[in-house]
């Protein structure tokens, strides 16, 4: 995981910086995030997925389709 977040970041042309205030947290712990040394709230990664416009599973690394789903229609 911790190669797809600087992946992605790198090829969006971002710092970790820019990064953290997308999220919402200091640029430092949006390093632990990316070298794994802190986990990934649901939270966090829902933002990430969406900012990127991915799944949450490409960002884990359970898929290498970027392709997030389809939103759902239920309540």
């Amino acid at each position: 995981m911790k190669n797809r977040l600087k992946d992605l970041r790198e090829d969006n042309d971002l710092n970790q910086k820019e990064l953290a205030d997308v999220l919402g947290v200091h640029q430092t712990t949006y390093s632990s995030y990316e070298i794994s040394k802190l986990s990934l709230t649901a939270d966090v990664l829902i933002k990430l997925a969406k900012y990127y416009k991915v799944s949450v599973d490409y960002l884990l690394g359970l898929t290498d389709v970027t392709k997030p789903y389809p939103k759902s229609n239920r309540p």
